[in-house]
């Protein structure tokens, strides 16, 4: 570990998850502070500011910045313009990993197992009747309706009932012109943490259980309303092929640094991968440290290991 590097924690952004970003921001610099390091500066991004986050010149860019402009390459794309290292995946693998439906289009072309979907552009979706059959037909219910570049389940609906279809699309379509609608399977929610450039660490995997209906944006970030059990209540054949998944998956997608694949343990089907996050959560109550601190990793050794990654 070099101390002395200049280090910037780049927070915030102008996503849906600002919030979320400013918390794991502020908890990376702690964290970084307490570890040793002399150098930290923490840098909230907005839409004006950029120039003034390259005309610092870091060593390296702590990258926390969830949601559009953060994890879908275009930081990334800037930094890189500029000579910047960062952490985290690169531009492609951050673009692509963003969007979910270019992520199963790749997860598909590797033939790993993904729900089954239909997307919608909203041109397509002006006969409600049509669409609410079509889906009915297709998808069948239950089915879940996603915003495809959303993240922290924003913009995520499950129904249930046909008649709550429109009202979702309706919802779903407020954050962007596509709709991902995928089967709903039903199992054991786990994520599976992994980090590393051309050697993998894989972190213990852990089960999500949640008060609410699923693991929503208000299970995630209040505290009592979600359950992390380290490691999952799986068999030893079903964590084995989680893993395997999961590594295949980091690497097809080509992700470097870090990120965590989301999986759904369905009880007939097996693990299918419902998402890929390339920036996870950094709070006190986000899963990546949690499954580092059950692998013997303290969260600063966790964030000194992804900074020499990032200059790799």
């Amino acid at each position: 570990m070099d101390n002395e590097l200049k280090v910037i924690v780049v927070c915030g952004g102008i996503s849906t998850e600002r919030e979320v970003s400013l918390r794991s921001g502020a908890a990376v610099f702690e964290a970084l502070v307490g570890y040793g390091y002399k150098n930290v500066e923490l840098f909230d991004l907005t839409k004006d500011n950029l120039s003034s986050l390259i005309a610092k010149k870091p060593d390296i860019a702590f990258l926390a910045l969830h949601g559009k402009g953060g994890e879908d390459g275009c930081i990334q794309g800037a930094l890189s313009l500029a000579g910047i290292a960062y952490t985290g995946p690169g531009v492609e693998a951050s673009a692509v990993c963003m969007n979910k439906i270019l992520t199963k289009e790749v997860l598909r072309a590797h033939r790993l197992p993904t729900p089954k979907s239909l997307t919608l552009h909203r041109d397509e979706c002006v006969d409600k009747t049509g669409v609410t059959e079509r889906l009915l037909r297709e998808i069948g219910l239950p089915m879940v309706l996603k915003s495809p570049c959303q993240g922290s389940s924003i913009g995520v609906v499950i129904v249930r009932d046909e008649q709550r279809i429109a009202d979702a699309m309706a919802e779903i379509f407020s954050y962007g012109d596509l709709l991902l609608v995928e089967e709903f399977l039903d199992g054991v929610e786990l994520t599976l943490p992994i980090f590393g450039n051309s050697e993998l660490v894989v972190l213990p995997d852990i089960e999500i259980t949640s008060e609410n209906e699923f693991y929503d944006y208000e299970a995630k970030y209040t505290k009592g309303l979600c359950h992390h059990i380290i490691p999952a209540r799986i068999s030893d054949e079903t964590r084995e092929a989680v893993r395997d998944v999961g590594t295949r998956a980091y690497r097809a997608l080509g992700c470097r640094g870090l990120s965590r694949i989301d999986f759904i343990v369905d009880s007939k089907k097996g693990p299918h991968i419902i998402e890929v996050n390339t920036i996870p959560g950094m709070t006190e109550m986000s899963l990546f440290p949690d499954a580092a601190r059950e692998a013997g990793i303290s969260f600063g050794e966790l964030l000194s290991r992804l900074i020499e990654l990032g200059l790799e």
